[in-house]
């Protein structure tokens, strides 16, 4: 019996049902869920919390003391809220599969939502191989000595330098001599190759020695170069560090880096990956990173969308921040923070079938979010939503609501950019330059001029060499990514 659960928000019903409601509601929720009618991954979980709750609350001795017990906790005081909006309410019953697209916008309530001051314990794990020579790797200097002034006295603080193996320049402290700190990154110089895992494995032995709830625990990734060889290695240490409440992120200076293998790691912790087109933009986007980080509300967030029968999850995507495809396997998906300055927005595409459903309501789907919310309180939050809209026979004319709109015309520029990659791994490069060419005109109808640009020269780039260039894929994925958070929510 676990007293933080609220057992009858899972089970959807209210305190006061009776014991036949209580039957009632298990039984609809097992046609919903059950792994017999239901091989979702998301629906495996969440029965298995709906079978657990109705465990406890059909039995009348231990629905009583689970009651005493969810009254000393505050069961039911969670602070998250989930604000949700539909692309349609009400589709037609047609025998073909239609598309519904849902934003969810999570985020405390506004009087707990307005803090900036998480205690980070925070590793920066830097790469200084030969090929960072020059002005990068003194801009990557430059940017730390700023991270390491701007450090409070109740973070902590490590750093390690990676190239053929990992060195610890700064091990976790908290950073009460910032003059020594910053000597000893100005010693590192550009020599070896890239191991990637080596600066990793260092980089969480370090967050390990401080690891609490009561931080931020996360490392932040600078690289410009590919790792050979043990990349398999890196995802299966950032799924390890996830396990035990550690967040990566990555920032890939230049064109060399792998952007599939960075996005991966840092995506498999609910961490972000970046693209750093210049040396100089090095400062801006740590800065960025990091106070994003510090603006915590909650941390190890995770999600759980269990679509019912009828139903396919098609795609997640972070809006915002730090926008990005999430996996929708294996469940939980990872969030990582939740911030107390702006929402955490995601976007959701499912495939319905409305053949066999009568009018009425249809039932899409559950939305399940957690977190462990940073501070005194040191409690885990949770919140439950059931997804619903109404099948009609005829038409209905509806405006979808603005801000999903303005999100999903943002959502197609990514997805034609990936539609150009999925076309181009097909063999397929006519169609690929069609769809650059059309991602151009998009770009230049919605003023990003630069970018649409771009665009162009990779469609010319592509029909006379038959792929992408190393720059051009990365600026075109990272730049139409950068354009998905609306206006009030970029981390400007």
């Amino acid at each position: 019996m676990d007293p933080v659960q609220d057992y009858y928000a899972i089970l959807g019903v209210a305190h006061n049902t009776t014991e036949e409601g209580l039957r009632l509601a298990y039984r609809a929720a097992a046609r919903r869920f059950h792994p017999d009618v239901n091989k979702a991954p998301g629906a495996v979980i969440v029965f298995r919390d709906i079978n657990t709750a109705y465990e406890v609350l059909s039995d009348r001795q231990r629905r009583s003391e689970y009651d005493r017990l969810a009254s000393v906790q505050g069961l039911g005081t969670s602070n998250l809220r989930l604000i949700t909006s539909y692309s349609r309410r009400f589709l037609k019953r047609l025998d073909e599969p239609q598309l519904l697209y849902t934003l969810i916008k999570i985020q405390p309530a506004l009087e707990r939502g307005l803090t900036a001051d998480a205690p980070l314990n925070l590793c920066l794990v830097l790469d200084h191989s030969t090929s960072m020579k020059g002005a990068r790797l003194q801009h990557l200097k430059s940017a730390v000595h700023r991270i390491v002034d701007e450090c409070r006295p109740e973070d902590i603080l490590s750093i390690v330098s990676f190239s053929d193996d990992a060195e610890v320049l700064v091990p976790a402290q908290h950073p009460t001599d910032p003059r020594t700190i910053k000597a000893l990154v100005s010693t590192m110089r550009p020599e070896g190759a890239t191991a990637i895992y080596q600066g990793l494995r260092a980089g969480l032995a370090q967050i390990e020695r401080f690891c609490d709830s009561r931080y931020v625990n996360h490392i932040v990734l600078i690289t410009d170069g590919r790792t050979y060889g043990d990349e398999e290695e890196c995802l299966k240490l950032a799924r390890e560090a996830h396990l035990r409440g550690v967040g990566v992120s990555g920032m890939g200076i230049g064109e060399d880096w792998h952007d599939n293998f960075l996005d991966a790691l840092a995506s498999s912790t609910g961490g972000s990956s970046t693209y750093i087109t210049s040396a100089d933009a090095v400062s801006r986007f740590l800065q960025e990173r990091i106070r994003s980080l510090a603006a915590a509300y909650a941390e190890r967030a995770h999600l759980i969308v269990a679509p019912t029968t009828r139903v396919d999850l098609n795609s997640v995507t972070r809006i915002s921040p730090n926008p990005m495809s999430l996996s929708v396997e294996p469940q939980p998906i990872p969030l990582g923070t939740i911030s107390g300055l702006s929402p955490t927005m995601l976007m959701f595409q499912f495939h319905i079938l409305t053949g066999e459903a009568g009018p009425g309501e249809f039932y899409v789907g559950r939305i399940d979010v957690s977190a462990e919310v940073l501070g005194a309180t040191n409690r885990a939050e949770r919140v439950v939503q059931d997804l619903t809209v109404t099948i009609v026979e005829e038409d209905v004319e509806e405006e979808p609501p603005a801000e999903l709109l303005e999100a999903l015309s943002k959502l197609v520029l990514y997805r034609l950019q990936d539609r150009a990659r999925e076309a181009i791994a097909e063999g397929d490069f006519a169609e690929a330059t069609r769809k650059l060419e059309y991602l151009a005109t998009r770009l230049f109808e919605n003023g990003e001029e630069e970018l649409g640009q771009a665009a162009l020269r990779e469609a010319r780039y592509v029909s006379q060499t038959q792929t992408l260039s190393d720059e051009g894929a990365k600026r075109l994925k990272y730049g139409t990514r950068s354009l998905l958070p609306l206006p009030g929510d970029r981390n400007d």
